[in-house]
């Protein structure tokens, strides 16, 4: 027999949509965990990244290429706001990621979604536009064998990548054509 039209996808059984919310809840949490465990990190031992942060923009441990190095931000006070930013950016995120799995652990799936994509896409900035992007090559932070983040923030970014393709899966029974 042969059919017409767009190929019908395995539509997801009651058990099989059991699982992706339970996994969608557990990768959300172990998200969450993380990024709250690192908000708190820097807060309670404020100086350790302190330091990353003001050697990334101050790009002391470059190349020192005077085509790049007008890029540099020596400026303390500076430094130390962006710092606070990223400090805020994670505390913030982690709480997003917090209600997004209380959602989830509640079924409430479509809010536990959005919510969750909320958190997931403010890490994705965060570790990709922020450390990845402006970090890497804005600062030069590649060039730096003491003060390079980018192994650290590559794994954040593709973390939270596959769990935002995980929450976005179909879910549940579906009714049948």
């Amino acid at each position: 027999m042969t059919t017409t039209g767009t190929p019908h996808l395995p539509q997801p059984t009651r058990s099989t949509g059991s699982a992706l919310t339970l996994t969608a809840t557990l990768l959300t949490a172990t998200v969450a965990l993380y990024i709250a465990l690192v908000a708190l990190g820097n807060i309670t031992d404020f100086d350790s990244n302190q330091q990353f942060v003001r050697h990334v923009l101050a790009m002391d441990t470059t190349f020192k290429d005077d085509d790049l190095m007008w890029r540099a931000i020596t400026s303390t006070g500076l430094q130390d706001a962006a710092y606070v930013a990223i400090i805020a950016w994670e505390t913030l995120a982690a709480l997003v990621l917090i209600a997004g799995t209380w959602l989830w652990i509640r079924r409430d799936l479509d809010r536990a979604r959005q919510i969750s994509t909320y958190g997931l896409l403010m890490l994705m900035l965060l570790f990709g536009a922020g450390f990845i992007g402006i970090g890497g090559e804005w600062f030069a932070m590649w060039q730096s064998e003491d003060w390079n983040g980018l192994d650290a923030a590559t794994r954040v970014f593709l973390l939270s990548g596959v769990v935002l393709l995980v929450i976005h899966l179909p879910m549940g029974a579906r009714k049948s054509d």
